[in-house]
């Protein structure tokens, strides 16, 4: 960890505090003895700044040239001039130690050592401390960083703040922390924002809660990485505040049970360790925290931009968060680039998603890699997308492995997959491990994908989970897998919950289903929604035909699921649905459901409608639907065949027909055909 910059510490002057001294004594301990009786009084009002070593990112460089001379006779922008460096120059070489500190201070910036040495050597006899602070920094680049320490301490105990907070960051590289907050402390003390910072740093190492105090007061001052280290805190203090409640994070979109996600469908970055964005927080929670991210930001800090938009882009103002990721990115910012990738791909603008994607998986972003794999997947490129899924696995990024799993076996090259899914899953990848044993499962080792499974749901796949309460179901350990339908529907597995929801029904507890059954038909799952309607259904009492001339009754909330699956495809709802509207006397409805269902393959929905169109008088189309009915098992569509054919006067068909319903039952309808039959059988020998 870098602490020291290539120039250690910023250029001012300003005299030592003299205090009586005796001649033996080295300047050093004068300086002491002085400081020591006169600290408090010893006010500099601008002490200047120095290049600070990012800690965290290595990015900024924080600089705050200037140069105060503590007589009072020029500034620093004006012996920036020719003429005033003349000036100053004839005045340092007739001994005036002002313009001696000045001039060396001026010589320093533009990087003349051998020509500042002399004039800094000369005013620090003299009593100068910004001169002694200076010759420091000339010394510490010139590679004798322990005689700069000995110059940086001589300013510091007179009360030089820039010349303490040098001394600290020196003795910290030496690894002595005591003597580096002691010094350190000093300058922050004095309101010198690089020594609030780097004490902070200090505090921040040692897990001490008083970092964050110097931080804010380095922010306050300007200090953009410190303003970006404030907000990394005051993010992480409201993530953790709020993780009861938003539980673990980076779970993502789930996938159908027993299937992988879709290779096309690129995710998100997800929230990194050490630098990510912080995801699951309030937005008010982070409000502190976005006013310290644009402060760094509106300074040139890339970090700062990425988490700005980042949580910009939480709150849906997609525009802005567009906007400071493009800034990040054009920094060199690679997780900016692959965040601005996904908002674009997300406008529905691919080729530029393409583009940023590309910059940043150059970059070594990883994420943007696999971004660029699914997009080629997509396309059908499946050796581009390998190319770029490996690109993500050799920037550390595991998902490149799952995603290669996905690939292969999207083409059917099973080895490779589990091969791919194997390396991801021991590399910690939850979804390739479910991935894994579902594959190990359709091979025929249920002995080797339960490990997997397991492996995958204690890391929090809700997959997994679902997938273990299959596989012991499938045992016949209903109990156990009770237990991992139970966990999977917690964590908001629609199928999960459904399970759950008729184990409950099964046992009787009707009250604790049906709030399962409501979970998974809000989740979308038609059979959770019918299964609903049901229980619902068995509290009331069936609906009678309106009386004459009143209007249609409103649809009960049993109905209304009941429609929900009907619309979804189900079956048995369709025909529910369709019996509701007829009792209701909505034949119109009624016979569209009836249709859908028998369309779909429903005999229940064949006969039903059979009925309806025989009481409107189309009997010919009537027998064709329960025919089709009678075909696939319908013992009372068998029947009604065989009535519609005695009634014809075809005996023979009818007694056919006959023999049919009594072969397929129920018994009553058996017994009425075996009579019919009967009847049939007397009248053709007759």
């Amino acid at each position: 960890m870098v602490f020291m910059g290539d120039r250690a510490t910023l250029l001012k002057t300003g005299r030592f505090a003299r205090g009586r001294v005796h001649p033996e004594e080295k300047m050093a301990d004068v300086a002491f003895v002085a400081a020591t009786a006169q600290y408090n009084d010893i006010i500099e009002s601008a002490e200047t700044a120095e290049c600070a070593a990012s800690v965290e990112s290595a990015e900024t460089v924080e600089t705050a040239d200037g140069v105060e001379n503590a007589e009072g006779a020029e500034t620093a922008a004006s012996a920036d001039n020719a003429e005033s460096e003349a000036r100053h120059r004839r005045a340092a070489d007739a001994g005036d130690t002002a313009s001696m500190s000045v001039l060396g201070a001026l010589l320093l910036r533009r990087g003349d050592l051998a020509g500042a040495e002399p004039y800094l050597r000369a005013a620090t006899a003299d009593g100068d401390r910004a001169a002694a602070n200076n010759l420091g920094v000339l010394l510490h680049q010139r590679g004798y960083p322990d005689e700069a320490a000995g110059w940086w301490r001589t300013a510091a105990v007179a009360g030089s703040a820039a010349a303490a907070h040098a001394l600290g960051r020196h003795l910290r590289e030496r690894g002595d922390e005591p003597g580096a907050e002691y010094w350190l402390r000093q300058s922050a003390e004095q309101g010198h924002a690089l020594g609030a910072y780097a004490l902070a740093d200090l505090l921040e190492h040692r897990s001490d809660v008083g970092a964050e105090r110097w931080l804010r007061a380095a922010a306050e001052q300007g200090h953009r990485e410190a303003a970006y280290r404030l907000a990394r805190t005051l993010e992480r203090n409201a993530a953790n505040a709020d993780h009861d409640a938003f539980g673990r994070a980076g779970l993502g979109p789930r996938a159908d049970a027993g299937r992988a996600p879709d290779p096309a469908a690129p995710r998100r970055p997800a929230a990194r360790k050490d630098d990510g964005p912080v995801a699951g927080p309030e937005p008010s929670r982070t409000g502190e925290a976005e006013q310290w991210y644009r402060q760094a930001a509106a300074r040139g800090h890339r970090r700062a931009a990425l988490h700005l938009g980042a949580i910009l882009e939480q709150r849906g103002e997609l525009k802005e968060a567009g906007r400071w990721y493009l800034i990040s990115a054009k920094a060199g910012e690679a997780r900016a680039a692959c965040a601005l990738g996904f908002l674009l791909r997300d406008a529905g603008d691919r080729e530029s998603a393409a583009v940023w994607w590309l910059r940043a998986a150059q970059d070594g972003d990883g994420n943007a890699a696999n971004a660029l794999g699914a997009l080629h997947a997509a396309r059908g490129e499946q050796q581009t997308a390998e190319r770029w899924y490996r690109a993500a696995m050799d920037a550390g990024d595991v998902n490149g492995a799952y995603n290669l799993g996905l690939l292969c076996a999207a083409q059917d090259r099973t080895a490779q997959a589990e091969q791919w899914y194997r390396r991801a899953a021991y590399a910690g990848h939850r979804e390739a491990a479910n991935a894994l044993a579902v594959l190990l499962l359709q091979a025929g080792d249920p002995v080797g994908a339960e490990p997997w499974f397991s492996k995958a749901a204690e890391a929090g796949s809700v997959d997994a989970a679902f997938n273990l309460g299959i596989l012991y179901a499938g045992r016949d350990e209903d109990r156990t897998a009770l237990l991992w339908y139970e966990r999977a529907a917690a964590a908001g597995h629609t199928e999960a919950a459904l399970q759950v929801g008729m184990a409950l029904l099964h046992h009787g507890e009707e009250r604790e289903a049906e709030r399962h059954l409501r979970c998974a038909a809000g989740g979308g799952s038609a059979e959770a929604a019918f299964r609903l309607a049901g229980v619902l259904d068995s509290r009331q009492p069936p609906p009678g035909p309106p009386a004459l001339g009143e209007p249609l009754p409103e649809k009960t909330e049993c109905e209304e699921w009941y429609e929900r699956a009907a619309e979804q495809g189900h079956r048995r709802a369709q025909v529910r649905v369709g019996m509701l509207a007829a009792s209701r006397g909505d034949v119109e409805s009624a016979g569209r459901w009836y249709r859908e269902a028998a369309e779909a393959g429903s005999r229940n929905g064949a006969f039903n409608l059979g009925l309806l169109l025989a009481r409107e008088g189309s009997e010919r189309e009537a027998a064709l639907w329960w025919t089709r009915a009678a075909a696939d098992g319908h013992g009372r569509a068998a029947l009604r065949l065989a009535l519609l054919a005695a009634r014809r006067g075809e005996l023979a068909e009818g007694k056919r027909w006959c023999a049919r319903a009594v072969e397929l039952g129920p018994a009553e309808v058996a017994e009425r055909a075996a009579r019919l039959r009967e009847a049939l059988h007397q009248e053709l020998t007759a």
